[in-house]
């Protein structure tokens, strides 16, 4: 009999939260499933780790098909010690999500939902990042997860490049509105940002980070138009950073030190 292949799903949000309940419950219908996600929330932690502080894990449930864990850490602990310590085979593919609000353009750097499928990445595993455009902690995922179950599967049967994961974003729409799925870019947008600055009762400072959102392209390649057009965004996203068409230009300066001793 052949073996079910082993899922780990993580995210953001939290191990209670009703997106890693939705992602858990269509994983199950592709595979054995385990669950290693943060006891709170974590969201806006990019990829950040626990290195000054232990971590501890409780497991919450165990059934023939799935087992969930709760992890004290951030999503990206809850990969590296998936991997390391309790998956008890090769996992096959690793879904973070769903998380409870966009991801897309510029927040893919924030976001800690897609830091864990990068996590995955780094691992070699294929892995996939899922977003619904609804902040609500009542948000309905029944659209996005037709979705999700398709993309998923494809994955686990075609598998990823090397050095490549997947940032999927949902509009939050009913299903009836639903135009497909569009492979595309990040679309270049960025967070016009400011501090807040409040008193608190005693005369102290505090400070909230505030911003708008600002779309400046264009493109209807991007995954901001996409959305904006009731479509499914994919985005690949690599873990090699490097700006390669920056080299050549940075090859010419004179990087010699003697003239500035």
């Amino acid at each position: 009999m052949t073996q079910r292949p082993l899922i780990l799903v993580c995210n953001d949000d939290g191990i209670f939260a009703p997106g890693i309940a939705a992602l858990t419950s269509v994983m199950q219908d592709l595979g054995d499933v385990l669950v290693v996600a943060p006891d709170s929330p974590q969201s806006g932690m990019g990829h950040a780790i626990t290195i000054n502080s232990t971590l501890r894990v409780h497991r919450i449930e165990q059934t023939d098909r799935l087992t969930r864990y709760s992890c004290s850490g951030t999503p990206v602990d809850c990969i590296k010690m998936a991997v390391s310590k309790l998956a008890d085979r090769p996992i096959s593919l690793i879904v973070s999500g769903i998380n409870h609000g966009s991801n897309s353009s510029i927040n893919v750097i924030y976001s800690g939902t897609m830091s864990a499928a990068v996590e995955g990445c780094i691992e070699g595993i294929p892995s996939i990042g899922f977003s619904l455009c609804n902040y609500s902690y009542e948000a309905d995922f029944s659209a996005s997860l037709p979705y999700v179950k398709k993309i998923a599967a494809l994955v686990l049967q075609k598998g990823l490049p090397e050095g490549v994961c997947l940032n999927v974003n949902i509009p939050s729409i009913h299903k009836s509105k639903m135009q497909g799925v569009r492979v595309c870019r990040q679309a270049k947008a960025f967070w016009d940002e400011e501090m807040d600055e409040r008193t608190d009762p005693r005369g102290g400072k505090y400070y909230w980070l505030t911003g708008i959102f600002k779309n400046m392209d264009e493109g209807i390649d991007t995954d901001e138009w996409a959305l904006a057009n009731n479509f499914v965004s994919v985005v690949p996203v690599q873990i090699d950073i490097t700006a390669y068409q920056a080299m050549e230009e940075l090859k010419m300066w004179d990087f010699s030190t003697h003239d500035t001793l």
